[in-house]
């Protein structure tokens, strides 16, 4: 399994268990294994056996089909994601005390050129749809940016981040009264 897909499911195990507020320890104790894995497990840092895998879904009382359904794969990338800040994931990355991590966006995007930018959009700044040959990933900084995608229309906020192939037309938009700012980096595929 790639990362992506490893992350995709522990943070799904993670999600699923605290929506049903099952402790780790419960969940342990159902699937019949350590504390510990389960917690290894949620922070992507160990990779379960399929068996071991079953029989977490199975204690969170999940139908297997449903657990891994739109779970993405290299060929099945959604075309848009967007995830809002309330959305982020909080985890921990070692035993330290002050440092916050969030989670915002793992996705595997084969061999690329990493470009990263900020961009200052200016009040009414328009544009017409533009493409480019590139994965684009943003993160709103400040301001409200409305983004333009052939015909549909998504709204982020300060905090919120999207990621999209730079293929299909897009131009954001300020619609606000304060200049939006915004962290872009752009994905380049390897052609060799």
């Amino acid at each position: 399994m790639e990362d992506d897909v490893l992350i995709q499911i522990s943070n799904r195990i993670k999600d699923r268990r605290r929506e049903k507020n099952i402790t780790v320890q419960e969940l342990a104790s159902r699937a019949k294994v350590s504390k510990g894995l389960i917690s290894q497990i949620e922070n992507s840092r160990t990779i379960p056996s399929l068996i071991v895998l079953i029989d977490i879904i199975k204690a969170l009382e999940i139908d297997l089909n449903a657990f891994f359904k739109d779970i993405n794969h290299d060929g099945n990338k959604l075309p848009l994601i967007i995830r809002r800040k309330a959305d982020y994931h909080h985890f921990e990355k070692e035993h330290a005390e002050g440092f916050h991590y969030q989670r915002i966006f793992t996705q595997s995007i084969k061999k690329s050129t990493v470009d990263i930018v900020i961009l200052e959009l200016e009040p009414n700044a328009h544009r017409p749809q533009v493409q480019t040959e590139a994965f684009e990933y943003k993160y709103i900084l400040s301001g409200e940016v409305q983004y333009q995608f052939d015909e549909e229309t998504h709204t982020l906020n300060q905090g919120d981040s999207m990621l999209f192939d730079g293929r299909i037309p897009h131009t954001p938009q300020n619609n606000g009264k304060e200049k939006a700012i915004m962290l872009v980096i752009y994905f380049f595929e390897d052609q060799n």
